[in-house]
């Protein structure tokens, strides 16, 4: 590979939660027990260096020394149109079409706050994103959760008969939908789109589409944007993106929507005006430009090919050495949502004993429980293999033992 997916950075005193929270963040798990290390496996932050071309970018801006008022740039817009053009097919995005906001989260909060009105009812599949349960609880909002459920193949998959009850029954006229889903890993088809879209539609339900992850498919998938499946569609879903996920620039904050229906469009920017503070970062506009480049695109599709064989090596391992634990594999992001439930049963153990065991390993992982998932642990696969390898290692030996 022309880029090094191989070394661990060092993260340690440079400002990382996932590797400095530990035992100093009141909200953060307990450090590992002595003689372990901390395999970063909590926060959806990657455990990789970024792409030569972003600190290149911001080194640039960083020597011109001022650093005062500024309007986005021409270039910042072409970036984007150009990148979802090629990555996804968008055809006829415009500038005036792609707004601002600080974090994907902050935009979902203005879209809630022009289509709806305080405790409005909001559809959302489960298991949820925990970002989505806070901004909805925090901002007055009821959340309605519709739960995926597994074919017969494993594979989660919408329940539209559900989804349409849950919006009748509860007068709901806004969704949110997470496409890639996190925490579940699925790729929406088309054909899944399609029939949620012509759902939405026939009720009237505006949508948040949040495709953070879009760029994140594994080998064999690709994004469909929410609004390409349809005219309809194009002009009911206010769409999320950033780089963050997928170059690991959620320090610099920053996130883009892409709006087309121009009513909407005008009204969220107004919600996210009214607090004053909502203004793009110069460096985080340099730094998706940095992104956004020749070799981007080039280090995107190494991260993909790695990405995948950690999926691929985590399921395997999953499914041939840890009896009572299993996954359903996940077709993108770099999370895996593991449930813990017959292994639990079958040890008499609960999953606060499953995770109190992996922290005092080092396996640093999330309770799943956060994202409604019963007896589940959230894991990020984004760092080295070996490092990927070794936390399975303990596991079998310290955490899943018989």
């Amino acid at each position: 590979m022309k880029y090094d997916f191989t070394t661990l950075p060092q993260r340690q005193g440079w400002d990382a939660i996932a590797v400095d929270g530990p035992g100093r963040v009141s909200w953060a798990p307990r450090a590992p027990k002595e003689g372990f290390d901390l395999i970063p496996m909590w926060i959806a932050d990657m455990n990789f260096a970024a792409v030569p071309t972003i600190p290149q970018a911001l080194h640039t801006r960083v020597d011109h020394t001022t650093y005062g008022y500024f309007e986005p740039r021409q270039e910042y817009y072409d970036a984007i149109i150009r990148w979802q053009n090629r990555r996804n097919g968008v055809e006829g995005l415009k500038p005036e079409h792609i707004g601002y906001a600080n974090g994907v989260l902050g935009g979902v909060a203005s879209a809630l706050g022009v289509l709806c009105s305080k405790g409005d009812n909001v559809l959302v599949h489960s298991p949820t994103y925990i970002g989505f349960t806070k901004t909805l609880n925090n901002n007055g909002y009821h959340i309605i959760h519709s739960p995926l459920v597994k074919d017969e193949t494993g594979v989660w998959r919408m329940d539209f008969a559900d989804m349409e009850k849950k919006i009748v029954d509860n007068k709901i006229h806004t969704a949110i939908l997470c496409s890639p889903h996190n925490p579940c890993g699925r790729v929406w088809e088309r054909w899944e789109l399609e029939q949620a879209m012509a759902l939405y539609k026939k009720y009237d339900v505006f949508v948040i589409s949040d495709e953070i992850w879009s760029d994140l498919t594994l080998t064999g998938y690709r994004h469909i944007p929410t609004q390409s499946v349809s005219e309809d569609a194009r002009m009911r879903t206010v769409a999320m993106y950033a780089p963050s996920k997928t170059f690991n620039l959620a320090g610099l904050v920053g996130s883009y929507s892409i709006i087309y229906n121009s009513w909407l469009r005008h009204r969220i920017d107004k919600e996210q005006s009214l607090c004053h503070y909502n203004s793009m970062n110069v460096l985080s506009m340099y730094a998706l430009m940095g992104a956004y480049q020749e070799e981007g695109y080039e280090w995107l599709e190494e991260l993909r090919q790695v990405l995948t064989g950690n999926i691929d090596f985590a399921c395997d391992f999953i499914a041939q050495r840890l009896p009572g634990v299993s996954v359903s594999r996940p077709e993108g992001t770099y999370m895996l949502f593991v449930d813990c439930t017959d292994w639990c049963a079958a040890h008499g153990k609960t999953i606060n004993d499953v995770l109190s065991a992996c922290w005092d390993v080092g396996v640093a992982v999330q309770d799943g429980r956060q994202f409604h998932g019963p007896c589940h642990l959230r894991m990020n696969l984004a760092l080295p293999r070996h490092r990927v390898e070794e936390a399975f290692r303990r596991m079998e030996e310290f955490v899943f033992t018989k």
